[in-house]
């Protein structure tokens, strides 16, 4: 099971495309919204969660939570203290937490990247306390998953599928939506 949180103002972008991949390849995901029953993007799409954050389950079924960036979003993403326990549970459990833009920022905040690679949105890269920032467009290191915005939310829902199923099904769903690299 895959928790995407979602808060207002989150980039409709590189929280969708995560969702509908993972969901293709035949994963349970779960929008789980931060705060209201309706969450607006900051583009002013309106997406109805599937739980909110109070009432999401953090046990063992759980294999990664999504953090999405956009501005106010990621502010209302690390104010949440049900979206701080759930990054804690992943840490203390060893799951996944893949972040996309701004949102790598809340994870340097809890000192979760020191000594780690990590990408973000541009000009956010000292908000990643103590990160050994990469070139690439997604970075992975141990269970930390980074991304660096919106113009990659592609490839990085594709490095999700490629982890938690298969490097083949990630390449099956490349060619499947006609990406081009």
């Amino acid at each position: 099971m895959i928790y995407v949180y979602l808060a207002n103002g989150f980039e409709e972008i590189e929280a969708l495309t995560p969702v509908d991949l993972l969901r293709r390849a035949g994963k349970q995901v779960i929008m789980v919204g931060v705060g209201d029953s309706v969450i607006v993007g900051s583009h002013g799409i309106a997406v109805v969660p599937d739980t909110i954050a109070q009432e999401a389950i953090l046990d063992d079924e759980l294999e990664m939570i999504v953090l999405p960036g956009g501005m106010p979003g990621t502010l209302n993403l690390e104010g949440s203290p049900y979206v701080q326990d759930a990054i804690d549970f992943c840490i203390k459990n060893n799951k996944t937490i893949a972040a996309i833009c701004a949102a790598p920022s809340i994870l340097g905040h809890k000192g979760l990247l020191k000594n780690k690679t990590a990408v973000c949105y541009d000009g956010f890269e000292t908000q990643l306390d103590g990160a050994n920032i990469g070139s690439g467009s997604v970075a992975v290191d141990g269970n930390i998953v980074t991304a660096r915005g919106a113009g990659v939310a592609t490839q990085f829902a594709l490095k999700l599928v490629e982890l938690l199923v298969s490097k083949a099904e990630s390449d099956r769903l490349f060619n499947a939506i006609l990406c081009e690299r």
